[in-house]
């Protein structure tokens, strides 16, 4: 059976891969910031002390890791500050960029490093819908600079880690899992939006994602995909046209 590796698995989306992974038997790693969630599956094997923000996250989980080979890797740690135009927040965007674009990488160079990856594996960067330049609208507003645009910065590292690891065999999306209803979102006050934004639970979303990962291949390499489709993208109809005629899964633009 595969071996999945999640990063950042304690909540979320990233605790609902985590165990629909193990309910399929197959061997999963999660990473924890501190300590694993007491309610987690037995069957999760837990790294803790992987703080994506920090410079040794990577070093850290690749020794960890020795001697095993992953299959499929999904990043999927993450951290939402919000911000207004009249009120910015600087270690709330530094720290975004950190977690989204800058740990990703230095993650996924490790893990190659140690010779954890291999021809056929896939690495899946959970990014957002709001890193594309192209979906932002008046509609919505300006505002959260650093909320889209590290995602934006992460869509990027998605993009040149594919063109480097694409001699090795190695794939790797860049994924909006959906809007969802969980404890970043509302702690941002997005849940006055998730009725009309089409947001659903993250065991909903993981399984969508799982299904598109199981479909991923080095075909797709470097591209940005929403597994759901345009439904829960608010500026989707503006952007792209009448959302009933529109693919899912669908691939963003840039």
């Amino acid at each position: 059976m595969p071996t999945v590796l999640v990063v950042g698995a304690t909540r979320g989306l990233g605790l609902e891969l985590a165990k629909q992974y193990t309910d399929r038997d197959d061997t999963v790693y999660g990473t924890a910031r501190s300590s694993k969630p007491q309610d987690a599956p037995a069957k999760i094997n837990w790294i803790d002390g992987i703080d994506v923000a920090e410079e040794t996250a990577g070093a850290k989980l690749a020794k960890s890791l020795v001697g095993q080979k992953l299959d499929v890797i999904i990043l999927a740690a993450g951290y939402f500050g919000f911000e207004t135009f009249d009120k910015l927040d600087f270690e709330k965007e530094l720290l975004m960029y950190k977690t989204s674009a800058i740990g990703p990488v230095f993650i996924v160079q490790n893990l190659h490093k140690a010779g954890l990856l291999s021809k056929g594996s896939k690495i899946i960067i959970i990014s957002s819908e709001s890193g594309s330049i192209a979906l932002r609208h008046e509609s919505e507003g300006g505002g959260n600079y650093g909320h889209h645009a590290s995602k934006a910065a992460s869509n990027m590292v998605g993009k040149l880690l594919s063109l480097d690891l694409k001699e090795h065999g190695v794939a790797v999306g860049i994924v909006h899992p959906a809007f969802m209803r969980t404890e970043m979102t509302k702690g941002v006050g997005f849940d006055k939006y998730w009725d009309a934004g089409g947001a659903v639970t993250p065991d909903v979303s993981a399984k969508s994602v799982i299904e598109f990962v199981d479909t991923f291949d080095i075909s797709k390499t470097g591209q940005y995909w929403a597994p759901r489709g345009p439904g829960d993208i608010g500026t989707a109809e503006d952007v792209l046209g009448p959302k009933d005629q529109l693919p899912t899964p669908l691939q963003l633009p840039w």
